[in-house]
This record gives structure tokens, sequence and C-alpha cells, in this order.
């Protein structure tokens, strides 16, 4: 033991600067010799110091601890484990450092080099002024979510921004403008926290980043300067500045799966320090694991241990970088038990539900996992939100004009209560959305017919076959007017009944602007223009940037709080307060063949009344109106498809009026018209 050295504590975890040092205490059932490494550089070979840690003197209970004077900020440390040359991160670590040097295949060799290792860095967030911020707290009933790549929003040549700020934290700033011209409320930001960027295949690298190898630490790649502890200021610099912007900040972590891979797959941290406590094993061969993420191993995130660190990570980044929320990828994956059971009440769904810290917090589920755990509509908790995979599906077949789907929409527009009508606040539990990071791209909904990801090099064997995509006769990109006059028409339709239907609407980062990624439906390993938000769009297709922006104001100024006020799903939809019709009033068609449905929705309060027609057939139609109560207040028109700008979308306020007793509906078109309503209630 190093003399200088002193016990320690075994509480934080992590590295606490403390008293003139730093405390070092990470957990471990090993039985050692534990050592803690610090090296003079990220990139040397070998420790300048390695303090060994004694059991009887630096181990309580499991947990290994030593204090380390004179030990500040920017220190580059690791731990090795008994006689292996694993070089490993501290789990609670704050900053990932990565030497030039790091090799993914050297760290899954036994003669490791510590020059190819990542490694931590003792970080002091205490210094930060946060000038009075904190976290918004909208409620979801007022949110509009736009799912984007840090990196990709940014990294485009065209963006404006010089080689030091294009694809950084610091670079998202500068776009904040964009961000409140659109009118979004949050942003959800693709996995931020350090990941390998070499799990990918040979000659690619891993751009999306659900490749994790910390669940502290910052991907410092994403900083300006791409110092680890530099990425901490200037991440915190931009949740601040979104929230000044009135942004909210919602982070995907990825709870479910680590970079480790398989048990051929690299050491980084987990795996050197306890493998059987923060991995479910294989309960036939425990040598290898249960892969329920398709990634080669799954965190065992109901261990006590596990499920601690979890939290602790949400904590986190709740107190100290301020975010809003998560998005948990694979959602189900955390849902099973030591031998990969699904549980009926897991205990760390249940700890995040009702933790005290997260209470203000957006959670949201992807309520399933790759083993066939499917648990949308189902996944436990009241406070869990869930991406809803049956609104992209069902409206994507609607739009395209699938045989079958009139009778499906319904539950999405009015928010599933087929799947969540047995939940308090039904409306807000589902997040609608038709595209996302993966899978097509909205403009690529209506350009291909089929996948194409040959350039990511696995034979375009990747990537979902079922994208219930349309080409519209030509696969790709066409100068053919026609073909792009119904391409824009339905991408009109599609973002028009997300933006509108009752839930929670997330876009995907460039939708708004027809952004392509020339088919490839699985682009995770293309870190390059296929992927990067171009900056030429938002003029090149300024007529869908207008469409969205103005549909975000309306949703916003309807109010679908209002138009619920509180009221439990399944009691507003007993109070026949929505009326569904076809082309003639009360007369809905539901046979398979139909490609019509209108439907009527009143306020609870007795407000306003909102009337929406849907054609996905090949001709226009003509739609029997309801009668207004109010000969003064009478329908007016928000959104048709078919019009072309400035007509196709209007706010509440210069929302031209309907004479008349039908209005004519076009070819694969959506229309939504508006009615206020003398309010009975003596309110305004």
């Amino acid at each position: 033991m190093d003399r200088s050295a002193a016990a320690g504590r075994a509480y934080p975890l992590g590295a606490r600067r403390i008293d003139g040092g730093t405390n070092f205490s990470v957990w471990s059932r090993t039985k050692g010799p534990l050592e803690l490494l610090l090296f003079d550089d990220v990139d040397d070979a070998r420790p300048e110091r390695v303090i060994s840690l004694d059991r009887m003197r630096n181990r309580t209970a499991y947990y290994w601890h030593v204090f380390v004077p004179d030990v500040g900020q920017g220190q580059v440390y690791a731990w090795r484990v008994g006689d292996s040359s694993a070089i490993l991160l501290d789990p609670y670590g704050l900053a990932v450092a990565v030497p030039a040097a790091y090799d993914r295949m050297a760290e899954a060799r036994a003669d490791r080099d510590a020059r190819t290792a990542m490694k931590s860095v003792v970080c002091d967030l205490s210094g930060y002024d946060w000038e009075g911020d904190v976290p918004l707290g909208r409620p979801f009933a007022r949110t509009v979510i736009y799912e984007l790549h840090v990196r990709g929003f940014t990294a485009h040549p065209n963006s404006g921004l010089g080689p030091e700020l294009a694809g950084t934290y610091a670079g998202l700033v500068t776009k904040i403008p964009y961000l409140q011209s659109l009118g979004i409320t949050a942003v959800e930001l693709m996995p931020v926290l350090a990941f390998d960027p070499q799990d990918a295949p040979v000659g690619l690298v891993n751009y999306w980043g659900y490749s994790p190898v910390s669940f502290f630490a910052l991907h410092a790649a994403y900083a300006s300067t791409g110092d680890p502890v530099d990425a901490l200021d200037e991440f915190r610099t931009m949740v601040k500045e979104l929230h000044r912007a009135g942004i909210e900040v919602i982070l995907d972590v990825v709870f479910n799966h680590t970079a480790e891979d398989g048990p051929d797959g690299p050491t980084f941290c987990w795996r050197g320090l306890d493998n059987q406590t923060y991995y479910i094993l294989d309960p036939v061969n425990p040598a290898r694991y249960l892969d329920v993420t398709g990634c080669g191993n799954t965190i065992n995130a109901n261990n006590s241990v596990v499920r601690r660190m979890i939290v602790d990570a949400l904590h986190h980044w709740v107190d100290q970088m301020h975010v809003d929320g998560f998005r948990f990828d694979l959602a189900s994956a955390m849902t099973r038990d030591e031998r990969g059971a699904p549980m009926a009440n897991p205990p760390i769904i249940w700890e995040i539900e009702s933790d005290p810290v997260l209470a203000g917090t957006k959670v949201i589920a992807e309520a399933w996992d790759v083993a066939g755990l499917y648990q949308l509509g189902s996944f436990v908790g009241d406070r869990w939100r869930e991406w809803n995979g049956k609104f992209r599906d069902d409206l994507r077949r609607f739009v395209r004009g699938d045989r079958g789907t009139v009778a499906l929409l319904p539950d999405r527009l009015l928010g599933s209560p087929d799947l969540f009508g047995s939940r308090p606040a039904e409306v807000e539990h589902s997040i609608n959305f038709v595209a996302c990071h993966d899978g097509f791209t909205l403009n690529d909904l209506v350009c291909y017919a089929r996948k194409h990801n040959e350039a990511n090099l696995s034979g375009n064997a990747d990537g979902t076959d079922q994208n219930y995509s349309v080409n519209c006769g030509v696969e790709g990109p066409s100068d053919d007017p026609e073909i792009e006059r119904l391409r824009t028409r339905l991408v009109k339709n599609l973002l028009g009944v997300t933006l509108i239907a009752m839930g929670v609407p997330m876009i995907v980062m460039g939708d708004e602007v027809r952004r392509t990624q020339w088919g490839n439906n699985n682009p995770y390993c293309q870190d390059n223009e296929m992927t990067w938000f171009d900056w030429s769009l938002p003029d090149r297709h300024a007529d869908i940037r207008r469409f969205t922006e103005k549909l975000i104001d309306v949703r916003l100024e309807l109010d679908m709080t209002q138009v619920m006020h509180g009221l439990p799903l399944r009691e507003f939809l007993t109070r026949s307060l929505v009326q569904f019709h076809g082309c003639r009033l009360y007369q809905p068609d539901w046979s398979d063949d139909s490609r019509t449905l209108a439907l009527t929705v009143r306020s609870v309060i007795g407000t306003r009344m909102v009337h929406a027609m849907l054609n996905s057939s090949e001709a226009p139609l003509d739609f029997e109106l309801p009668a207004v109560a109010e000969p003064d207040l009478p329908w007016r028109r928000i959104v048709d498809t078919a019009l072309d700008p400035p007509d196709d979308v209007a706010d509440l306020a210069s929302a031209q009026p309907i004479p008349g007793a039908t209005y004519r509906v076009g070819a694969h078109a959506v229309v939504f018209l508006c009615a206020d309503l003398h309010d009975d209630t003596g309110g305004s």
C-alpha cells in the first residue's frame, strides 16, 4: 500500500474531490488484489503510480476505497483487478479519456497495452455557474419532441460553422434560433454518454452511440476541444441555453447493454470488475451472456448494485447536468430478472417511477426488446410514457393506402385508448411518431419502396424489411413534378396527423425539410452526409418547414389539455364528445376497402370543436360537414394538404371560414377544420 494514501471511504462511489485530495471507491466482489492506476497522460504505456488496495484497510463490505492526497481535476486513472492486464474504467467516472492509439480489438486480447485503453478522469463539478437555471418541468400535454443527433445536427460542411464548432455541443447552441423557429419544446438527444466509436463493421464507425462505455461520462468527441473535462461545461452551457429558449433536454440512455459485447468482446469496465453482477448470464451456459438486445449482452438491471448505479446515474444527469428527462432504449430489457425472465414488477422500473429526485422528469420507454418482449401499453408504472410503434405503423399504412387500416385510425388519433385506456391521464402516455432515428426518414418513406443499406457492408441484410413505405412510382429521387407533388402531400399528411393527434408528438431531425438518408433505414455506422443535417434543405423545402412550424403553433394553441380538460380518456370517449363519419355524416365506413374517415371532437368544457377528414384514395371526395351550433362561428380551415402554400396551413387567427354543408377533400389529402363555440360554462 502506498503510504501517502489513506484508507478512504466507501461513499460516495467514483472519484470525488474532498479535503485536498480525491477519494476513490468502486464496488467489486473480487478477493483482490485491486489496484488504482494513476497516469500522467491518457496515452502513457504504463501508470506513473500504482496503489495496491489492502483487503483489511481499503475494503468495506464489497466496496474498495482509497483516499489519495493532492490528486485533483484532470488526473487520469483506471482500475486493475487480480492478475488481469485489463485497464478498467471507473463505473462512476465522470469523464472518459480516449487515447490516440485506442483499439477496440486490443481490449479483447489477453496481452493488453495501456496505450490502447480508455481511462477515467477525475472531475470537480462544483465550480460551474448555472445562473439560476433549473429544469423546465413542462407538462407532456404541452410538449412537442424533436429527436436529434448532436454531431449530425451541425457536422455538415454547409452548417455555417468552422471545424472547431461543427458537430459539437457548442455548435448545437448556435442553431437554437432554428429550433425556436420550429416551435418544438424539447430536444431528445441521441446518446451523448461516452460510447465506443469502433463498435461497428471494419472501415466504419459507430455513429449513433448505442454502445455505452460509461453511464456518468459524456462523449468527449462532441466537445469543441475534444477534452473530456471541457465537455462537462460545454454540455451544461448547451443545456442552460436551450432552457433559456424554452426548450427541454431529454437524453436517450442505454441501460440495456454495454459495448463489452459477448464473451469474446473487449473488457472496458463492468466485465472486469464483477461480470456476474453487472450482466445476465445464460442460465444454461454461464460462460456466455443472455442477449435480448442484439448487442452481445444484457445488463442485469434488477440486481441491487446495478439498480443503484442506474438510479445514481439518472440523479447525476438531473442534479448536476440539469436535464429534463430520459428516453430508455429497449426499456423492456430492463424488466428482466437475473435469469432473463420478465418480471411483473421489476424493481428498477418502480424505483425510477417513485424516486423523488426524478419526480419532475420525463421518463419515456421504448417498450420492447429484440427477444420478443413487447410491452407497448403494458409497461409498468403510471409515469412512464411509451414510444408508440403501432401509431407509426398504422398511420404509415393508411397514408400509403393499405386495405384494412381505417378501422385502426380512431385509436391512433385519440391517444390509443386500446393500449393506454386503463392509465391515468391516458392521452399523454402515447409518444406519437412516424419516423425516428431507427428506420426511414419521413422523406424516404415516400421515396423508397425498399431499404438500401449497402453502405453498411452487411449485404443489405441489416435493418427492417417492414417499412410500410411507398416510392410514388420512382425508387429514389425524381425530377417529375407530379411525383414530387404527391410526395410532398404525403409528407404533409404524415406530419399533420402526428402533430394534431392526441398524445405527445415527436418528429426526427430534418423531417421538417425532407432530409434523406438515401434509402438507408439503419445508418448507425454512417458518420457522413448521409446522416448529417443538410442546411440547404430549410430553404429548398421551405414549404414543408413552414407547414411544420404553423402546425406546431396550432397544436399548442389548441391546447389538448383544454380538449380533454383532465378527463380520463375512456370517460371522454363515452361522453359523446367524439363522433365518427365517412363521406356522409355519422356513417363511417369501417370496411377493409375503405379509404376515408372523418371525426368530430368537441372539447370537454364546450369551447371548441375540431373536425378532421382523411382521404387516402386516388380521387377527391366530397365530405358532409356537421352543423355548427352558432352561425356566427363557422368552420374554419386549419389544414388542407391538397392545397398549395400558403393555403395548406393557417393559424387559428387567420383560418378561413368554410361556407356550405360539404367540403371537397383532395386525393391523398388530410383536412382539419376548427370551430369555436359559445362557452356554456361562463368561462372564456
